[in-house]
C-alpha cells in the first residue's frame, strides 16, 4: 500500500469514528445550534462517563497511590502571576494572515501540512526532494520567524481556503486576558495550565506537608489556550481538562523510594541522543506510572512511546522534557508531557518580595489606603526596583496607582522591597519541580481509536461498530435485557438493576421489543463490556462484549459478579471457569 493509500484508509477509519462518536453523542461541537466556534466541544452522557471514570482512576493512580495533596484553584489568575512564571512574555506561536480575508493560521501547521502532503499524495517527488522536506519537519521547531517566513514564501504556501498570499509570521500570546472587577483596570488572563495555583501555594502546602520534602500536589481543571486555528476534533481546542502533577523535590536528591516498581518496565522510548538515559529517578518513576496508567486504560502499547524533546522544543521553564505520545490517524499526539521544571517556576514567584507599610500608608493615605497597597503590591519587578531605587536615592517618589487615576507621593517608610537572602544555620534550597501534566482530551480521544474496530452481523449483511474499552472507563458496566417483553421477567430486571446499584455499578436497562440482537449491537457501539439477558425467573445470562461469549448465573449472584469482573478482583476466564457456558 503506498502512503497515498495509507492516507486515504487512515482517513476513512478516523471518518467512522468520529461518525459514530458524534451520533452516539460521546461529543460534539459546541453551540451548534448558532453554527458553534471552532475549538470548543461539548461531551455527552457517554463521553461525560468515560471522562468521569478516566480522572477517577487517574486520582487512584497518581493522587492515592503517592499520597499527593489534591487542590482546586480558580481559572482566571492575574497578570502579575504569570508575568513572573513568564507566560505573558513567551507563551506564543507563530501565526500568519491572508492578506486579503484577514484569517489567521499557525504558521508552522502550514508548513507541517505542507510537507507531509507532498511526502504523502506526490508520486513525482523525488528522492532529494522527500529527503529535503523530510529535513524541513526534523527541524520545524527550531525555525526563527524569519526562516519559517522564507520556507512559506519558498514552497509558494498559500491560505488554504482562499489561495491568497500570506503575512510574514508574527508572535501571538495564546493566552485569553479579561478584566478582574468593574474597573477594567486589573489585567488577568485565563490559565493556559493549572501549574501556577499550586506554585504559588506551595509555603502552605509546604507546611501542610509537616515541613518535608519530597511531596506532589496535584490539581485537575480546565485550561484555556486562545489557539490560531483549532483543528482535529478533541486533539487541538481552545478550552480543555488537564490533570497535572507537581512532585517537589531536593535538586541534589532525586532519587525514588519505589522507583524499583517500574525500573523492569520496556517500552519505546526516543531519547535526544542515543545514550538512553532518562536525567533522574523521580523522572524516570513517573514515566513509567504514565506508561501504566495510559496502558491500563486501554491505549495500545505497540502505538506508545515516549520522546525526549529536542533542546529547541524545550518549554521556557523546563531542564529536561519526555513526552507520551499516542499514535492515531492523524499521526503520533502528544498526549502527556513529563518535565524536570527545575526550579524556575518556584524562584519566579519568589524573587521579588514587596512589603507595603500599611500603618504608614494607613496614616498618609486614610481612605484610599487599600487602593495604594494593592498597587505597589501589583508592580512587576523592574517597575519595583525603579521604584526601590528612587526611594534609596531621594526618600521619596511619585507613584501613579490606576485605581485612584492619580500619582500619589511614597516615602521610603511606607514600602520595603527587596530580593530576599537569609543566612541560616542550615542548608537552604530552592526545590526541583517534576512536573507530569495530562492532556485529558487528547487521552480519550487516542482511546477512543485505539478501541474502534467494527465486526459482521449476525447474517453478515452489515459491519457493527464496537468499541473495546477496558471495564474501568466503559461509560456504562452493562445493560439489563429481557429476553422478552414480559411482567415476570421485567420484574427480574428491575430487582437486577436495583442490585447493581447497590454495589456502585452504571448499567442501563432495556425493556423494548427489539430484538435481543439489535440490542446488543447498539450497547457494543457505546462499548458496553456486559450484557445481562433475562430470560428465565432464577437465572441469567451475562454476555461479554467482545468473545460474544455467555455464561449462566443465579439471580442473586449476577449483581456482585459483574462488580468483581468490573473492579478487576477476577477475570472474565476466571469467570468462565466457574460458571456454565451458555449457547444461543
Amino acid at each position: 500500500m503506498d502512503a497515498a493509500q495509507e492516507a486515504q484508509k487512515r482517513e476513512a477509519f478516523r471518518q467512522a469514528v468520529v461518525n459514530t462518536l458524534e451520533r452516539r453523542l460521546f461529543y460534539i461541537p459546541s453551540f451548534k445550534i448558532y453554527r458553534g466556534v471552532a475549538g470548543f466541544y461539548d461531551y455527552g452522557p457517554p463521553g461525560c462517563a468515560v471522562k468521569a471514570n478516566v480522572l477517577a482512576f487517574w486520582r487512584q493512580h497518581f493522587v492515592r497511590e503517592e499520597s499527593m495533596l489534591e487542590i482546586d484553584c480558580p481559572c482566571v489568575t492575574p497578570e502579575i502571576v504569570l508575568k513572573a512564571s513568564g507566560h505573558v512574555e513567551k507563551f506564543t506561536d507563530l501565526m500568519v494572515k491572508d492578506e486579503k480575508t484577514g484569517t489567521c493560521y499557525r504558521a508552522d501547521h502550514l508548513l507541517k501540512d505542507y510537507c507531509k502532503d507532498k511526502l504523502e499524495k506526490d508520486p513525482n517527488l523525488s528522492a532529494e526532494k522527500a529527503a529535503e522536506l523530510k529535513h524541513v519537519l526534523a527541524m520545524l521547531d527550531d525555525f526563527s520567524p524569519e526562516e519559517l517566513g522564507a520556507k512559506i514564501k519558498g514552497y509558494g504556501i498559500t491560505a488554504p481556503d482562499t489561495k491568497n498570499t500570506l503575512s510574514d509570521p508574527y508572535p501571538f500570546n495564546l493566552m485569553f486576558q479579561t478584566s478582574i472587577g468593574p474597573s477594567g483596570l486589573s489585567s488577568g488572563y485565563m490559565r493556559p495550565e493549572t501549574a501556577q495555583g499550586i506554585f504559588v501555594n506551595f509555603k502552605d502546602l509546604y507546611y501542610f506537608n509537616g515541613n518535608k520534602l519530597p511531596f506532589a500536589a496535584a490539581q485537575i481543571g480546565q485550561a484555556f489556550r486562545n489557539e490560531i486555528s483549532p483543528r482535529q476534533g478533541l486533539l487541538r481546542v481552545r478550552e480543555f481538562t488537564l490533570a497535572e502533577i507537581e512532585h517537589f523535590v531536593d535538586p541534589e536528591d532525586k532519587s525514588h523510594p519505589k522507583f524499583s516498581e517500574v525500573s523492569k518496565l520496556e517500552f519505546f522510548m526516543f531519547p535526544r541522543e542515543d545514550q538512553g538515559i532518562v536525567n533522574n529517578e523521580t523522572l524516570c518513576y513517573f514515566i513509567g506510572r504514565v506508561y501504566l496508567f495510559l496502558t491500563q486504560l486501554g491505549i495500545d502499547k505497540d502505538r506508545l512511546r515516549f520522546r525526549q524533546h529536542l533542546a529547541n522544543e524545550m518549554a521556557h521553564y523546563a531542564a529536561d522534557c519526555w513526552d507520551a505520545e499516542i499514535e492515531c490517524s492523524y499521526g503520533w499526539i502528544e498526549c502527556v508531557g513529563i518535565a524536570d521544571r527545575s526550579a524556575y517556576d518556584l524562584r519566579a514567584h519568589t524573587k521579588l518580595v514587596i512589603t507595603p507599610v500599611k500603618k504608614e500608608l494607613g496614616l498618609a493615605f486614610k481612605g484610599n489606603q487599600k487602593k495604594v497597597v494593592e498597587a505597589l503590591e501589583a508592580m512587576g519587578e523592574k517597575e519595583a526596583m525603579e521604584l526601590k531605587a528612587t526611594l534609596e536615592a531621594n526618600g521619596e517618589a511619585e507613584f501613579h496607582v490606576c485605581t485612584l487615576n492619580k500619582d500619589v507621593t511614597i516615602k521610603k517608610n511606607m514600602v520595603s522591597i527587596s530580593k530576599e537572602k537569609r543566612k541560616e544555620h542550615q542548608r537552604v534550597f530552592t526545590p526541583s519541580v517534576i512536573e507530569p501534566s495530562f492532556g485529558i482530551g487528547r487521552i480519550i480521544y487516542c482511546l477512543y481509536e485505539h478501541s474502534f474496530y467494527t465486526r459482521a452481523s449476525k447474517d453478515g449483511d452489515e459491519q457493527l461498530n464496537v468499541f473495546r474499552f477496558p471495564p474501568l472507563v466503559a461509560p456504562i458496566k452493562c445493560t439489563v435485557f429481557p429476553l422478552v417483553q414480559n411482567q415476570q421477567y421485567e420484574e427480574v430486571a428491575k430487582k437486577i438493576a436495583k442490585s447493581l446499584t447497590a454495589v456502585g455499578i452504571s448499567y442501563k436497562i432495556d425493556i423494548t421489543g427489539t430484538s435481543i440482537g439489535k440490542r446488543y449491537a447498539r450497547t457494543d457501539e457505546l462499548g458496553v463490556p456486559f450484557a445481562i439477558t433475562v430470560d428465565s425467573t432464577s437465572s441469567v445470562t451475562v454476555r461479554e462484549r467482545d468473545s460474544k461469549h455467555q455464561i449462566r448465573v443465579n439471580v442473586e449472584e449476577v449483581a456482585s459478579l459483574v462488580k468483581e469482573v468490573t473492579d478487576g478482583t477476577t477475570t472474565w476466564a476466571d469467570v468462565q471457569w466457574k460458571y456454565p457456558t451458555h449457547s444461543s
